[in-house]
């Protein structure tokens, strides 16, 4: 795998956890442990992934995860609490992607991959508040599932295949991009300076 691969695979998989930190570890390592994907020999370091007590956290995590983010508000104070679990995670597993051994590596990952899961965490954090001032219930519970579905497929996608991790890099950066810009409009005119009357 080269390097552009090996990075696409860290970009794609650290904007991944950006939405659903617990989901990628956890999918990642039951994917391992279930022989789904060979990870080829340079990303053996995320072999980790598939220790029993790393699975349990996830697993554990993934679930609270699942049942808060259905939940109107309650899915915005969960990213709040998340804001600074899920770039650390993000720049945790970039940094088990590359092969650092370099510090200047190991430090450009960090930054990159911790960037990259703090800008697609503030688009889905900014993206769902939106979502939650809506009246109704259902729209949280479509945006939640659709996100749940995306990252799964995203992340499989990704690490089944390093071509196309550099795609879907792409298109989630992109996304979330969208989605911050869309969210500023939305705020903007929601709580920009109100005109004053002649």
């Amino acid at each position: 795998m080269g390097i552009v691969e090996i990075l696409g695979v860290a970009g794609s998989v650290s904007l991944l956890a950006g939405w659903r930190m617990y989901l990628c570890v956890f999918a990642t390592g039951l994917a391992m442990r279930l022989g789904w994907i060979d990870a080829p020999t340079h990303l053996q370091s995320l072999d980790v992934l598939a220790n029993s007590w790393v699975l349990g956290a996830a697993g554990l995590g993934l679930t609270a995860e699942f049942f808060a983010d259905k939940v109107a508000w309650l899915d915005s104070i969960w990213d709040a609490v998340h804001t600074a679990i899920r770039p650390v995670g993000g720049a945790l597993l970039a940094l088990a992607i590359v092969d650092a051994s370099d510090p200047v590596w190991q430090v450009l990952t960090l930054i990159l991959g911790g960037g990259a899961a703090l800008a697609s965490h503030a688009a889905k954090s900014g993206t769902r508040a939106v979502v939650n001032a809506s009246p109704e219930p259902f729209s949280n519970i479509a945006v939640s599932t659709g996100e749940d579905v995306a990252t799964g497929g995203l992340l499989f996608l990704a690490l089944s295949n390093p071509e196309a991790a550099i795609i879907v890099a792409v298109i989630v950066a992109g996304v979330a991009v969208f989605a911050l810009i869309t969210v500023r409009r939305i705020l903007g005119k929601l709580f920009g300076p109100r005109p004053q009357a002649a």
